[in-house]
């Protein structure tokens, strides 16, 4: 695997380590959920052309350490990944809604 990514006129090596946690950090993921997670999260960054070098779903929190191309920024990135899985596991798991009233996740 190589280290760097190249461009036409480019070379780069962007890499970033998230962490986010779940609002009040309820232990919500778990079971099926953590592995739904899991694959929201692998698909939204096959979508963006980001690599997952390492990360864990926990049952509060999620860590990702990627690496990320120059036309992406960290906060689009972060903004992205945690607004899309964030709404499919509400609208794919009904019992979030007792525990996040108002679609805070």
């Amino acid at each position: 695997m190589d280290k760097f990514r190249h461009g036409s006129h480019t070379v780069s090596g962007l890499s970033v380590h998230l962490v986010w946690i779940t609002k009040y950090r309820y232990k919500v993921l778990i079971g099926d959920l953590k592995m739904r997670c899991r694959s929201v999260l692998i698909q939204g960054c096959d979508a963006m052309d980001v690599r997952i070098l390492k990360g864990v779903v926990s049952g509060d929190h999620v860590h990702m350490h990627v690496e990320y191309p120059p036309a992406l920024s960290v906060s689009d990135l972060v903004k992205r990944l945690k607004g899309r899985s964030s709404r499919l596991l509400q609208k794919e798991f009904p019992a979030l809604k007792k525990r996040y009233w108002g679609r805070h996740f």
